[in-house]
């Protein structure tokens, strides 16, 4: 079961990118997100692990899978019967405008069940998150 939500915003996609990949900032314009926690150090990178609370959801471990700077990254969180891919997309359309697309997959037996029963949960937390980038983004223009 997939879930995502879009919206544009009035910046250029590197100002976006940046409020996006400092995943640990995540709470100060995020209302969904409570910690963010990176396991290693360095700059978001494939491989990265990062653990994430949030209100009403069990706190995740997310692996980063895949990360094009200043586009998109993705990362997976696992456990028995589920598999969660939440995707992070960025589209430049045109000097200072970008659309974010943002999309949460769950997967598996008990992902099924997981995503069904998270569903207006996800809707909301997916807005919220997307509507925190794009005020976090535009004041920093």
């Amino acid at each position: 079961m997939e879930q995502s939500t879009r919206i544009d915003v009035e910046a250029p996609v590197e100002k976006v990118w940046e409020v996006l990949r400092e995943v640990e900032r995540w709470p100060e314009w995020a209302p969904t997100v409570t910690s963010v926690r990176r396991l290693d150090d360095g700059p978001l990178a494939v491989g990265s692990r990062v653990r994430v609370e949030q209100p009403r959801i069990p706190p995740t471990e997310y692996v980063v899978t895949e990360l094009q700077p200043s586009r998109w990254f993705t990362w997976v969180a696992t456990g028995p019967g589920v598999r969660t891919t939440a995707r992070h997309l960025l589209e430049e359309l045109g000097p200072g405008s970008t659309r974010v697309t943002l999309a949460v997959e769950q997967a598996g037996p008990v992902g099924v069940v997981m995503g069904r029963f998270y569903r207006r949960l996800t809707d909301r937390y997916l807005t919220a998150e997307a509507e925190g980038i794009k005020a976090r983004s535009e004041r920093q223009v």
